[in-house]
């Protein structure tokens, strides 16, 4: 069984080229040198050798500290996982004979909802004999649409699944 394939770059022994161009503890470029020599120079400096461009030709390498090191990596990526935005999709139901008040409201939820950078479905649920007219349904969106024209664009434009009648709407 193969040992497990270590994450981020190579250190110390796993370094596996003849040459390594080597930049010091202080950011100094040191030069090209054989990776005896480059080990022997972490060694006495009480650093690791950490591959920093494994690509480049020779690859380079830094003296510091590998524990520090990756410490600081996953700080970083902490941090960029904290501030990232996740576009939730949030749904607001209707009926095809909406009242005015009852309107008003769900097109104040989906400002909000807009504002706040989410996506907003709209689904018009049919019972009964509203199925037979979708062109109210239709309207009702179409009325939505022309409301919210300026905060949103059409992601889906509307259509039937089933019995109800569901559009996306996105911030612009």
């Amino acid at each position: 069984m193969a040992p497990p394939e270590k994450s981020g770059p190579r250190a110390n022994e796993d370094i596996r080229v003849p040459q390594v161009r080597l930049i010091g503890a202080d950011g100094e470029l040191i030069g090209v040198v054989t990776i005896q020599a480059a080990l022997s120079a972490a060694e006495d400096s009480g650093m690791d050798l950490v591959e920093i461009s494994p690509n480049a030709d020779p690859p380079v390498c830094k003296l510091l500290d590998y524990g520090k090191f990756k410490y600081e990596a996953q700080k970083k990526a902490n941090e960029a996982r904290k501030r990232q935005k996740t576009i939730d999709v949030k749904e607001i139901k209707m009926r095809p004979n909406i009242d005015d008040h009852d309107y008003d409201v769900k097109m104040r939820a989906m400002t909000k909802f807009i504002g706040e950078g989410d996506k907003v479905k709209f689904t018009i649920r049919f019972r009964g004999r509203e199925l037979a007219h979708p062109e109210i349904g239709r309207k009702l969106l179409d009325r939505i649409r022309e409301d919210a024209e300026e905060l949103a664009k059409i992601e889906s434009m509307a259509k039937m699944e089933g019995r109800q009648m569901i559009m996306v709407m996105a911030p612009k």
